[in-house]
């Protein structure tokens, strides 16, 4: 097992190959480290920038083998990575951060709920459904509309579905495949919010401030940060975020999303809509707006190092440019208060996150 802090020069693994991989290896890159990326994708977008690239499955045995004799330190870049894959590097003492708990229920919502609201942060009202019963049952209970959620997977949109009448239940639970599911209540909310945050080897934590997050069909647009919110819902967002750092004895940087609901004549109420284990599309903005983004504060977090600071020097709009509106390249590398952020993907396929841009608004 290494010993902490990890010197320049140690090697850092990475599960996947994907625009976050790739931000997280060229940080990793200022900061010293040399990055060695596991992926079924030869060429991956990650592994371009990297030192090196084992091309192969996730749960490859051979494969996690290789990356963890490796690398001093792994850690993934997207939640969907088998947990079991985790486990076995920490088997074979690997260190892992963040370890597998926080794989284990962010990659089921069912899960993912019952933990968030046993350390207090709170989620919308919900139900497990198995079966067309269950569904009903659910309905009836949580009232309409509900949404209809498969249990895994499923991301920007996919894998869910809007029940507004008792009617609809069989065709949607019928297009999920029949699935294990989970019905969530309607959460009235003015705006999502976003809260990235990092939780270091010692507990010590570090929280950005909030972000507004604008949707397009299930798929993140734009986020503006710092949100425009009162100092008590910025405390307890950083409340709700530390309490699910310090309930998965987490490593590294996490993603938490918010339900912002108005109460007449009294504080807003943030409801907690899902978690990734992972650095995050709603924290890009750091990377123009900070000091230090969060791809190098999840580096610094799972080396051991200090944690960066997070206060914000700049307001930014960051926007998602999806298939062939990456074509804009060119327009946006000669705008003086915009950075262009380019993935190195090869196939501009619609609605796929190929790039983002920063536009720098003003000094906070």
């Amino acid at each position: 097992m290494p010993t902490l802090p990890l010197p320049p020069g140690s090697t850092l693994g990475i599960l996947g190959g994907g625009q976050l991989g790739r931000m997280l290896s060229q940080a990793a890159a200022r900061l010293g480290f040399d990055v060695v990326i596991l992926d079924p994708e030869p060429d991956s977008p990650a592994g371009r920038v990297s030192t090196a690239q084992i091309v192969a499955a996730y749960d490859d045995p051979e494969a996690l083998t290789a990356l963890g004799r490796a690398a001093d330190v792994v850690t993934f870049e997207f939640e969907n990575v088998p947990a079991t894959s985790i486990e076995r590097l920490a088997e074979a003492g690997a260190l892992v951060a963040p370890g597998p708990t926080a794989l284990r229920v962010s990659q089921d919502r069912v899960e993912e709920k019952t933990f968030l609201n046993a350390v207090g942060a709170p989620t919308v009202e919900f139900a497990v459904v198995d079966t067309l019963d269950d569904l009903i049952l659910g309905l009836t209970t949580l009232g309409l509309p509900a949404l209809l959620k498969t249990r895994r997977e499923g991301y920007d949109g996919k894998g869910q579905v809007w029940i507004r009448t008792l009617e609809d239940a069989p065709a949607a639970l019928e297009s999920l495949g029949g699935r294990p599911a989970i019905l969530e209540a309607k959460a009235t909310f003015v705006r999502e919010l976003s809260v990235i945050a990092a939780r270091d080897w010692d507990g010590h934590m570090a929280v950005y401030p909030l972000g507004e997050n604008r949707h397009e069909g299930g798929v993140l647009r734009t986020t503006l940060a710092p949100a425009t919110v009162d100092e008590k819902t910025q405390v307890r967002a950083r409340a709700i975020a530390e309490a699910i750092l310090d309930g998965l004895d987490y490593v590294g940087v996490l993603g938490v999303e918010l339900f912002d609901i108005p109460v007449p004549g009294g504080d807003d109420v943030l409801l907690v809509n899902e978690i990734a284990p992972r650095v995050h599309n709603t924290g890009h903005w750091t990377q123009d707006g900070c000091v230090c983004d969060q791809f190098e504060q999840h580096i610094r977090a799972v080396a051991g190092w200090p944690l960066g600071p997070t206060a914000a020097h700049a307001r930014v709009e960051m926007s998602n440019l999806l298939g062939d509106e990456v074509e804009q390249w060119r327009a946006l590398a000669g705008k003086s208060d915009e950075r262009l952020h380019l993935y190195g993907k090869a196939e501009a396929r619609p609605g796929r996150k190929m790039a983002h841009v920063n536009r720098v608004l003003g000094a906070v």
